[in-house]
């Protein structure tokens, strides 16, 4: 039996905060709206009771965040993509940000278990005055475990737009059986763990506001055991971009979060308190 769950959100900012509509069916849904930096501010935590996503099982989340408001979306836990018997799993993300609103899509990590049928699309449109934080960590197999990712499929994509074309495309797909790509030092050089974030907006960041965004990614970068393996580029003039490459999940998102921390500060003015349920 395969689940097939959709969520869809509606943030809003009436006037003294953001609040948040939201409309579910199947076992995907928020928690309570929790204000841990004020009103204007709405923390929510993607819960899937099912607790990891099987061949398939589709799971659908649509969000849109108006003007005015500030969303800051998690996870309770990782992700994850289970073994298949052969049908595929999909995930896929769309979120619109309309003018003057602000989005943090911060879910904790994603888990391919070895022979998985898997495909998880990301994609958010953003209007020109809008902006936007986003991270993907994504790990390979059950390491510890002593269950290595050599077999099976998981395609990824990250999509950042304004509904009409894209500024910035990822597509890729990663096959178990492919040793050139896991083991090359062009791909990921052994490694089991793939670590993305952006900062990206609905219109060109100015020179000096997008090279402080870099110089903050490659200063956090510099201060870490991960610096041999991660990097900040900004491929186009809406975006910049952080990668890393590590053999666990927790030295990136070590990295990452401090990334985040200076990217809050830098481009908005705001501190970083760690949500609880990161710590958790």
């Amino acid at each position: 039996m395969s689940w097939h769950g959709h969520l869809a959100l509606n943030y809003r900012h009436d006037g003294t905060r953001t609040v948040v509509a939201d409309r579910h069916t199947g076992p995907l849904r928020i928690l309570q709206s929790l204000y841990p930096e004020g009103a204007g501010i709405c923390h929510n935590v993607l819960v899937h009771p099912p607790a990891g996503i099987a061949g398939g099982d589709v799971l659908g989340i649509d969000a849109r965040v108006q003007a005015g408001a500030h969303a800051f979306i998690t996870t309770p836990g990782a992700t994850r993509f289970y073994r298949s018997t052969g049908e595929q799993a999909l995930q896929a993300v769309s979120v619109q940000v309309d003018d003057g609103a602000r989005l943090e899509w911060l879910p904790l990590e994603t888990l391919c278990y070895p022979r998985l049928l898997a495909e998880n699309r990301m994609a958010f449109s953003l209007a020109p005055d809008a902006e936007m934080m986003g991270w993907d960590v994504l790990a390979l197999g059950l390491p510890a475990s002593g269950a290595p990712f050599n077999a099976g499929r998981f395609t990824q994509e990250i999509r950042l737009g304004d509904g009409t074309r894209d500024i910035w495309l990822e597509r890729g797909t990663v096959d178990g059986t492919d040793r050139r790509l896991l083991d090359s030092p062009l791909g990921w050089a052994g490694r089991s763990v793939m670590a993305t974030m952006w900062f990206a907006a609905g219109a060109a960041l100015p020179t000096n506001r997008r090279d402080t965004l870099l110089a903050d990614a490659r200063e956090a970068i510099a201060a870490h055991a991960l610096a041999p393996t991660a990097g900040a580029t900004s491929p186009h003039t809406q975006v910049v971009v952080v990668r890393a490459l590590a053999h666990r999940v927790e030295p990136a998102m070590q990295l990452l979060t401090s990334v985040w921390t200076r990217w809050r500060k830098t481009a908005w003015n705001l501190p970083a308190p760690t949500p609880r349920i990161w710590r958790v």
